[in-house]
């Protein structure tokens, strides 16, 4: 599909017209001002309150006639020229019109892109809470937006657990904002805490159920019962938010983009459709569902649905019937309701974090039984590959590693290998390819794989490091192999950032054998630090790692890839990805060198993100709501 870009300067004679009113609704752009540039022309500007000025209208059949379609039949683009033709840079010149060079265009770009009001609903996001992949979005992405231009909140619990931890909400502010909110049969009084950091408003609602030891989801005795409730607070709270905070002097309103991320924040699409447009608010919100994990769908008994404070007739939204094979006992209807599917069923567009687990979701085997819905509404599926830190994660100035090193200097890449070796007590051998592991320690991660596989890639003259925690049987065995090869493997049970980053530094090889991955960001790491991934051909993986092809037409005769990938998920086929790998590392210098530099040169940045996050923001305000 083509991109959906308004023209970034639209110059027009005197005598030349604007578009009409009815053409701007169509395109869905409401916030656009004229006014005069200092050359005495006419160009569409952005305004940040989103209205929209009058203005003389073309013809009929001009403004029906000179656009572009869409795969959808929606307009993408009009063609604004004169008559006698496209202005060429000479026409330009003569007519006393600057032509801006190659580097300012993308800076006119920024400029002159509609911004949105857009609020982030989410159960994590770093630094202030973080489990994974999933508070990292959340900490990043709305930087970046709010990067270029857009108004930015993010909505998140307040994770109070009397510990060292809580000094990260130090620098929020009690807004003295208290609502009360009607659920579960009761009011509930919630208040706000906020602050304003690199451009963004993080709000942080507070709850008597969000102060409570653990993780955000549960405590060393398993996942708390009341996360249905914990999680229906707020997606409450986040709606009236935009309402009710006058953060910076003044409200969001009620004309703003919701970015609800996994079930957790999958009520507000609902409640935007059942309980605000019904009244007149929200009429002109818009919502996107952001989905990182599809197996985690927030499924309660039917019976909960009462609780929700939701009309009767929207319950088939959240209806959700387990199959016959998934009931308790004979007499179980499987009767449920399901947050996530509610969310499928009343956002305006949809979005993972992969393109290829946007596919995925759509099969029997990873839609989690939600894949025929999903399917029915594949026309506003999309797929955006999550970004990464760049100040964190550098090797040009990260402060985890012994040395620090670039692309244009990669004696510091070895030189953090042996560090590793000495810090881990295994033999300093620079010559030797070292295969790293970082993740949790359950099946999802591929853990049965490499338990498997172990003996055999033992056999070979290679060092094995192992960083992450999980299942119990899945730590015991780490512990019980690094005892039954005390010189080739080292395991280390929990998480520790320094060391992650020593790994990902201090490898040869990135070894992530994952039964499923909706984005993975691990990889991503690897690549920027010149650690080559071998990986199972899934999801995210496989749109961001390319298989190496040393017959490819690379530059200097290296070849084309970035790593390599494998596929079916067996311990035969990840065998021989890793030996390719390592073969290529003792015999191929120059072809390992062209792996690790183009691997550093990706770009998955969070700008890069951004943009594309941008353009499916744009898509959803192009159409009326899609539950109203």
């Amino acid at each position: 599909m083509e991109s959906l870009e308004l023209s970034r300067v639209l110059l027009l004679t005197s005598s030349s017209s604007l578009l009409t009113t009815k053409a701007i609704r169509q395109l869905g752009f409401r916030c656009l001002l004229k006014k005069p540039n200092k050359n005495g022309n006419l160009r569409l500007t952005r305004s940040f309150s989103g209205h929209t000025g009058g203005g003389p209208a073309p013809s009929a059949s001009q403004a029906e006639d000179e656009h572009e379609d869409d795969d959808f039949g929606s307009i993408v683009a009009f063609n604004l020229v004169p008559e006698s033709g496209k202005i060429t840079e000479e026409d330009a010149t003569s007519n006393g019109v600057e032509v801006p060079e190659a580097g300012d265009v993308e800076e006119e770009k920024v400029q002159n892109r509609v911004s949105y009001n857009i609020v982030f609903v989410t159960a994590e996001a770093a630094p202030y809470s973080k489990t994974g992949g999933l508070g990292d979005v959340c900490g990043s992405l709305p930087i970046a937006l709010a990067a270029r231009g857009h108004r930015v909140m993010v909505v998140s619990p307040m994770y109070i657990n009397s510990t060292p931890g809580d000094e990260k909400f130090s620098g929020a502010v009690d807004l003295n904002r208290r609502i009360q909110l009607y659920c579960f049969g009761s009011v509930q009084e919630v208040g706000f805490f906020h602050e304003f950091r690199e451009g963004v408003d993080w709000v942080f609602v507070d709850h008597p159920s969000f102060r409570r030891p653990g993780n955000p989801y549960g405590d060393k005795f398993g996942t708390f019962g009341d996360n249905q409730f914990r999680f229906t607070l707020l997606s409450y709270a986040a709606c009236e938010a935009p309402l009710v905070l006058p953060l910076g002097g003044f409200t969001y309103g009620d004309k703003c983009l919701f970015l609800v991320n996994d079930w957790h924040a999958s009520l507000v699409p609902t409640l935007l459709a059942a309980k605000y447009r019904p009244h007149g608010v929200y009429k002109d919100a818009r919502s996107i569902l952001v989905i990182h994990n599809i197996a985690h769908q927030g499924v309660e008994p039917a019976i909960t649905y009462g609780n929700l404070g939701l009309p009767p007739e929207w319950y088939g939204s959240l209806e959700w019937v387990f199959p016959n094979w998934a009931r308790m006992h004979a007499l179980d209807k499987g009767e449920a309701v399901n947050f996530l599917k509610g969310a499928i069923v009343t956002s305006d567009r949809i979005l993972t974090v992969s393109k290829g687990y946007s596919w995925e979701i759509t099969t029997r085997e990873g839609g989690y039984g939600l894949h025929e819905l999903l399917s029915s509404r594949k026309s506003v599926l999309s797929g955006i590959t999550n970004g990464i830190d760049e100040t964190e994660w550098d090797p040009s100035i990260d402060q985890h590693i012994a040395f620090n090193y670039s692309i244009d200097d990669l004696s510091g890449k070895v030189k953090c290998k042996i560090s590793l070796q000495e810090e881990l007590g295994l033999a300093v051998r620079p010559e030797c390819p070292v295969i790293g592991f970082i993740g949790r320690l359950d099946y999802q991660k591929g853990i049965d794989l490499i338990r498997m596989a172990i003996p055999e890639i033992m056999e070979n003259d290679v060092q094995f490091v192992m960083l992450g925690s999980g299942n119990p049987a899945y730590e015991d065995w780490m512990r019980a192999t690094e005892s039954a090869y005390r010189d080739k493997f080292r395991g280390w049970v929990g998480f520790n950032v320094p060391i992650s980053h020593k790994i990902t530094a201090g490898c040869d090889i990135l070894l992530m054998p994952s039964a499923f991955e909706p984005c993975g960001l691990n990889q991503l790491y690897a690549m920027r630090y010149g650690t080559i991934p071998v990986v199972h051909e899934t999801g995210g993986l496989r749109d961001t790692v390319q298989s190496f092809n040393p017959y490819g037409e690379g530059t200097n005769g290296e070849g084309v890839g970035t790593g390599w990938t494998f596929s079916p998920l067996t311990k035969e086929s990840m065998l021989v990805a890793l030996r390719h790998a390592i073969k290529t590392y003792k015999e191929h210098k120059s072809s390992w060198n062209g792996l690790m530099k183009r691997g550093m040169t990706r770009d998955y940045t969070w700008v890069n993100a951004a943009t594309q996050y941008e353009q499916v923001i744009e898509w959803a305000f192009m159409d009326p709501p899609y539950c109203c």
